[in-house]
């Protein structure tokens, strides 16, 4: 009897669109059945109702199994919000340049105001001008326009209100509630956000975590040409599964 291929869930960045899995998708399909879960565009979004949306995203695709999760940046504050509701519905958990909470937020508190004030248009500038912070060194540069066309049509409701949402999130003293197994990818030259430090910081405080830093690669580490996600969550399963299997063995306990 055919089996269907487990359902994987990727969750977007602050942008919201979705869109950006563009270069992973197609990867990711020869071992999930992929779909993506894009983030609304409403001014009056919680984290708890973007969780519960999640939820009702997740089991519309399951078709009975347990999810694999893979949130990048804000996504992954969603998706770890997400295992904190509701880990039974997880079978794995994937978080990408992603942190437990915002240190420095006096960026959190002006970067609405200035939005609100500003034409939506001022942002093409800002991601241009901003590039160096958020791509990878060596990002093609027709992976680049390909970014550029696709964050514009992230809706300005949905990401202003995203930004707020992350002025309350702190989920530092609940990581050890977190029993999903969980890859960490963090990028090495992102310099957005500290995600190296913060994996590291993260994945001790949970009981089945694990970090992989991604050499070379920036915030925006997905639409690179040599990143291949599958291949990053193919080894970790199989390493995952080898040592469960070692420890069982031995007589261990496989936490």
């Amino acid at each position: 009897m055919h089996k269907d291929p487990p359902p994987l869930v990727l969750v977007p960045g602050i942008d919201g669109t979705a869109l950006l899995f563009y270069r992973q998708i197609p990867l990711l399909a020869e071992r999930f059945r992929v779909s993506t879960f894009p983030l609304p565009d409403q001014s009056d979004c919680t984290m708890d109702s973007l969780v519960d949306t999640l939820r009702e995203h997740c089991d519309r695709v399951a078709g009975g199994q347990k999810v694999t999760v893979c949130g990048e940046s804000f996504g992954g504050a969603l998706s770890m919000s997400y295992a904190l509701s509701h880990p039974e519905t997880l079978h794995r958990l994937v978080i990408v340049n992603s942190f437990p909470v915002i240190r420095r937020r006096a960026g959190l508190r002006l970067a609405p105001l200035l939005l609100k004030a500003v034409p939506w248009r001022t942002m093409n500038f800002v991601r241009r001008f901003s590039g160096a912070r958020l791509h990878s060194p060596h990002t093609r540069p027709e992976d680049l326009s390909k970014y550029h066309e696709r964050v514009r049509a992230g809706g300005r409701r949905g990401y202003i209100r995203r930004l707020e949402i992350l002025r309350q999130y702190d989920i530092r003293k609940r990581l050890g509630e977190i029993e999903t197994p969980t890859l960490f990818l963090a990028s090495d030259q992102d310099h957005l956000v500290p995600s190296v430090h913060e994996a590291h910081f993260m994945a001790p405080r949970m009981p089945r975590a694990t970090v992989k830093v991604l050499e070379g690669y920036g915030h925006v580490c997905l639409i690179h040409h040599e990143l291949n996600l599958l291949e990053e969550i193919t080894n970790w399963i199989e390493d995952t599964d080898g040592t469960m299997a070692v420890k069982r063995a031995a007589g261990l306990p496989s936490a």
